[in-house]
């Protein structure tokens, strides 16, 4: 009955109750916990009211309000009565024995990790669950990712570079201070907190769905003297790059899915179209910095006003990049490095950065792909193609841009059926197909219902799940594989029956939903003659409520009426909502709509 499989990649001794903590995953929370802390109930108690009640004034105080009239002081006294009975309840029997075997199987984890020097436990990468290995298997790993990439420079001498850093940001918010870039407000929030200073570290995630087990090196700097200002020209450059490259920039897995919907609707689409997806090698690492900061200098000159992006200049901005980039440095075993090329990855600038860098290198592809209205799409190191080309076409084009920039390498695949995402595209003679993609060395997690966490998490992860599904599936058959795989992980983590089937909140069931999409497409079909697949763009309606039915309404009208129907747009619209409101099995939506549509003609 677990969520996630725990990878171990060492000899060591587990029974049973320690490995179904691990499968539990991270986000695992054990019941009752305040009963085994050191410190008291009562205490807990105190600490949590303050806590909360601290939040409290400052918003009241926010809004103008009084926090010593009456009325505030009796609605603080509940509080505090209602934080108290909270930490303070009895438990029953049966739910003590569980919390304190619980707690015993984490503290004898945590003691058996502590007693063994060279076991490393982590999070794998892309997903919850653990991974247990050698210590001196993943600095070799990390030592080898360093020799290749080289990207990263041994600090010879033992002085820590931390100081420095923080001088030279204090320099930095002075002279944008005195320009008038910032105010003395803005200079305190970008300034780090002395008290809590620290220089970053470094740590590494295994890929256990590649082969090898390859790793992800992940640079922490919470505390390091630049986060902020890293975060805050993020946030500066971010919402421009984004508005720049719309057009060629996946979000998600559903942005993929409704740039195909369209691409076939126009008739794009054939049976010899094929596939293409490309994987970015260490993108973050490898971008060159002073390459990088040309192609950010060109951005700027190309995309902001007179110059400026609001009160800062190009040359403010290229300074605070300067400045990120010349300061990664990092702890690792003992030892201080400089990344000398690259972004850190775990810096807010850093993908904001590399997209920059991106968007320069794929200029050639991007014309190329609009000028034979084929799909080109990123999401950060992940590309994603449509063509129309043989494979000696493909493989000349490739073979140019990969010789365009040596520091940017693609590992392509072309075919007819690809996964991108989390989303597997076929392309089924001509026909689209989607699905959602599950790897087959990854391991699905859904939170275990023993966890503590309030009922309302554990009631939308059903919920959650067919949603996607009905996004993601392109056709019933598929939808209704996915909905039995989800009932299945949820009954293996403890879920009951029950709940999967209550899973949509503002509908009667799920079974109701489907009736309705079933019976506004035969409806579509009927009455204009088309044969395709369920689009998705009704799965949307249907999910998301009346909201969204007026925002797609008009959109179903332009996509499926015919320019030569006579039919009225209104009452279309009107049998459309008919179906959308039918929540009971007595009410045909089918007949009715062809009813309507009958009247509609004899008009």
């Amino acid at each position: 009955m677990t969520s996630t499989i725990a990878f171990i990649d060492i000899n060591i001794h587990l029974n049973l109750n320690g490995l179904s903590m691990l499968t539990n995953g991270r986000k695992y929370i054990i019941p009752c916990q305040s009963y085994f802390n050191r410190q008291s109930r009562n205490d807990l108690a105190k600490i949590n009211y303050e806590r909360i009640s601290n939040i409290a004034k400052e918003c009241i105080g926010k809004h103008q309000m009084s926090v010593s009239d009456e009325r505030a002081k009796l609605a603080f006294r509940e509080l505090e009565q209602m934080i108290q009975e909270l930490y303070t309840k009895p438990l029953s029997r049966k739910l003590y024995r569980r919390a304190q075997g619980e707690y015993r199987i984490v503290k004898r984890l945590q003691k058996l990790i502590r007693t063994q020097s060279d076991i490393i436990i982590r999070r794998i990468d892309k997903g919850e669950g653990f991974y247990l290995g050698r210590k001196t298997t993943m600095d070799m790993k990390t030592q080898e990712y360093m020799n290749k990439t080289e990207a990263y420079q041994v600090i010879t001498t033992d002085q820590c570079p931390l100081m420095n850093i923080l001088h030279s940001v204090e320099n930095l918010l002075d002279y944008l201070l005195k320009n008038k870039a910032i105010t003395s407000d803005r200079r305190k929030k970008l300034l780090p907190d002395v008290n809590k200073l620290e220089l970053a570290y470094l740590y590494t995630l295994p890929k256990i769905h590649k082969a090898g087990i390859p790793i992800r090196p992940i640079i922490s700097g919470l505390h390091a003297p630049v986060r902020c200002i890293s975060k805050f020209l993020n946030d500066l450059l971010a919402p421009i790059y984004l508005q720049v490259a719309h057009e060629t920039t996946f979000t998600n897995g559903i942005d993929v899915i409704r740039r195909l919907e369209q691409y076939a609707a126009k008739g794009y689409l054939k049976s010899t179209t094929k596939l293409f997806t490309a994987d970015v090698e260490n993108l973050y690492t490898m971008v060159p910095r002073e390459g990088g900061i040309k192609a950010l200098m060109e951005f700027l000159n190309k995309h902001t006003k007179n110059g400026k992006i609001g009160p800062f200049t190009i040359d403010m901005i290229l300074r605070m990049a300067r400045l990120i980039l010349d300061t990664n440095y990092f702890v690792y075993n003992d030892k201080y490095y400089h990344q000398k090329r690259g972004g850190a990855m775990g810096s807010a600038f850093t993908q904001v950065f590399a997209n920059i860098y991106m968007l320069e290198w794929e200029q050639e592809l991007i014309q190329h792909q609009a000028s034979r209205n084929e799909i080109y799409g990123r999401y950060i190191d992940d590309i994603f193609m449509t063509t129309n080309m043989n494979i000696d076409e493909i493989t000349t084009l490739l073979d140019k841009v990969q010789h365009k920039d040596p520091n940017i390498k693609i590992t392509p695949t072309t075919a007819e059926t690809v996964h991108f995402l989390d989303v597997a595209i076929m392309n089924d003679n001509g026909h689209l197909r989607t699905f959602i993609y599950h790897k087959p060395s990854a391991d699905p997690y859904y939170l275990p219902y023993t966890s503590d966490h309030p009922h309302r998490i554990h009631r939308n992860i059903p919920y959650i799940g067919l949603l996607r599904a009905a996004r993601f599936c392109s056709n019933l058959h598929d939808f209704h594989l996915e909905r039995i795989r989800i009932e299945l992980t949820l009954l293996l983590n403890n879920y009951a029956p029950k709940l999967g089937k209550k899973a949509n909140p503002s509908k009667s069931s799920i079974e109701n939903v489907l009736r309705k999409e079933e019976s506004i497409w035969q409806y579509i079909k009927s009455t204009m003659g088309i044969q395709c697949e369920f689009p998705h763009k009704l799965n949307n309606v249907l999910l998301y409520g009346e909201l969204s039915e007026k925002i797609h309404l008009p959109r179903l009208y332009r996509l499926y009426l015919p320019s030569d129907m006579e039919i009225d747009t209104r009452e279309f619209f009107i049998e459309l909502s008919r179906i959308f409101n039918c929540q009971t099995e007595e009410i045909d939506a089918h007949s009715a709509a062809a009813c309507a549509y009958e009247q509609y003609k004899d008009k």
